[in-house]
């Protein structure tokens, strides 16, 4: 089964509304890297007329999650994975369209490829960027990713 931006959406309607009601949308994904896009509105606002870090959260955890999604579904094992940690950096003002994007796809395949044939636990670390309409990165976000094949 392959993922699409638009499979994607409707899964982010039913599953985590909370995101989609606040405008978080996957816009392309391939083998090596995923685009989320979330747009200022009031919906997503902060007191101080920005977006609110826990909506760029959801965003960059979307736009690494989607990747990590993909790949277990097409590893043709029963995976479980789960976020183990986060951290993030905001570095300007998120207003306007932000996109965040995640070029880590060959590190999940690394850390697939090694979970199945260890059978053990595995651990890997994914980054998204969230960039303003002018390019400038307005937050970066690390999400650790365990993984681990069930029996």
């Amino acid at each position: 089964m392959s993922i699409t931006p638009r499979k994607l959406n409707v899964f982010t309607l039913f599953k985590l509304p909370s995101a989609y009601f606040c405008g978080v949308r996957t816009k392309y994904i391939d083998n090596e890297k995923c685009v989320v896009s979330v747009k200022h509105r009031w919906i997503n606002q902060n007191p101080f007329r920005s977006m609110f870090w826990a909506v760029q959260g959801m965003a960059a955890e979307l736009s690494t999650g989607a990747l990590m999604i993909d790949k277990t579904e097409n590893s043709g094992k029963r995976i479980s994975m789960l976020v183990t940690s986060n951290t993030a950096v905001f570095t300007k003002k998120a207003t306007g369209r932000i996109t965040f994007t995640c070029y880590d796809g060959t590190l999940i395949d690394d850390c697939l490829q090694k979970a199945i044939e260890t059978g053990e636990g595995q651990t890997v670390k994914l980054r998204s960027v969230g960039l303003n309409n002018e390019g400038i990165e307005v937050s970066s976000f690390i999400f650790e990713w365990s993984v681990k094949v069930k029996t």
